[in-house]
């Protein structure tokens, strides 16, 4: 079973679900010493078959591949009622029409099954923790297998069922935060004191991300007692991403120098560039996957379009500092 604390690099390179995730992205990681991982979230199970197939005809290192836990949430019909209205006149300016709400567990048998036959090296979860007999399903196949926290109570409770391994998330991250309480205020301890923290309370490996941007902070979280840096929005421009034109502009425009949490995209909170859909919708609903159908439509329609003031623009508190360069080129910066 792969040991995170011997990667030739400390650097562990974010799954990146949604599009900025490919396999060529995670091999060119796992090539230069890290670690890559490959995003199931939102793909049907056949295009994950797919991207494992691409990944391993592209690399011999090892790689990680990770699944979101989507456990049952019945958000407020009213509340949500409102919100999918309150977008219509905006749905309409781009002529689409908006998704249905509704709940589904993102495949998530068929998903674990598929890694149970392929047996990547590692598999972590995110928005929540697998049961202890999945766990143990993985261990016994001798694939190493993490959960994200961002609580010390989580990662307690992870430990407790069998986790291998921690993905520590700090309030800087970007894109969706692990907490696996949906509808719960975003826990804002500092991600060096969060680590320490967890570090104390557990005996595992954790690997820590959130801000991350250079070889100091690859550094920081480690003498905080961290494996390894886990570091998503670096990589966002990197060449072998996928990440998408617009996405790819709003990183690189000045003005747009802020982040902010929302749920005003997916339901479940985000961090992404602070532009005006964000700001016009402080209060939307907890309610994932519900809002992120509803808001699908029309988010796709506003990255087509250039729009980067609707597009949803994830991104961590470091991103002034992504750069464009080789996956490669970008994972040994990193190195402490």
């Amino acid at each position: 079973m792969l040991d995170l604390r011997e990667l030739s690099l400390p650097v562990i390179g974010a799954p990146l679900a949604g599009g900025p995730g490919t396999p060529a992205l995670a091999a060119a990681v796992s090539d230069a010493g890290g670690l890559g991982f490959v995003a199931t979230g939102y793909k049907p199970p056949e295009v994950v078959a797919a991207d494992l197939e691409a990944l391993r005809a592209l690399t011999s290192a090892p790689f990680g591949v990770n699944l979101f836990v989507v456990e049952p949430f019945q958000p407020d019909a009213s509340a949500l009622d409102a919100y999918r209205r309150s977008l219509e006149p905006l749905a309409a300016r781009f002529d689409v029409a908006l998704g249905d709400p509704q709940w589904e567990d993102d495949a998530w048998r068929a998903k674990l099954e598929l890694v149970y036959d392929a047996r990547p090296d590692v598999v972590t979860f995110t928005f929540g923790c697998p049961t202890a007999r999945v766990l143990g399903q993985l261990a016994d196949l001798g694939v190493h297998a993490g959960v994200t926290v961002t609580t010390v109570a989580e990662a307690r409770e992870a430990v407790a069922r069998g986790a291998a391994s921690l993905a520590v998330q700090g309030p800087g991250a970007g894109g969706h935060r692990g907490s696996w309480q949906l509808d719960a205020v975003p826990d804002g301890t500092p991600l060096l004191d969060l680590v320490a923290a967890v570090r104390a309370a557990v005996d595992v490996p954790v690997v820590a991300g959130g801000g991350i941007h250079d070889a100091h902070g690859v550094r920081s979280v480690m003498d905080a007692g961290a494996s390894a840096a886990l570091v998503g929005t670096a990589y966002l421009l990197a060449d072998e991403a996928g990440t998408n034109p617009t996405h790819r502009a709003a990183l690189q425009d000045p003005a747009l120098a802020e982040t902010a949490l929302t749920r005003a995209y997916t339901g479940r909170w985000a961090r992404g560039l602070a532009n005006d859909f964000i700001r016009a919708h402080e209060s939307a609903p907890a309610g994932y996957p519900h809002l992120h159908h509803v808001t699908a439509p029309l988010r796709k329609a506003a990255a087509a379009a250039g729009d980067m003031q609707v597009a949803h623009l994830w991104a961590g508190s470091s991103h002034a500092h992504a750069r464009r360069a080789t996956a490669a080129e970008i994972t040994r910066a990193l190195a402490p």
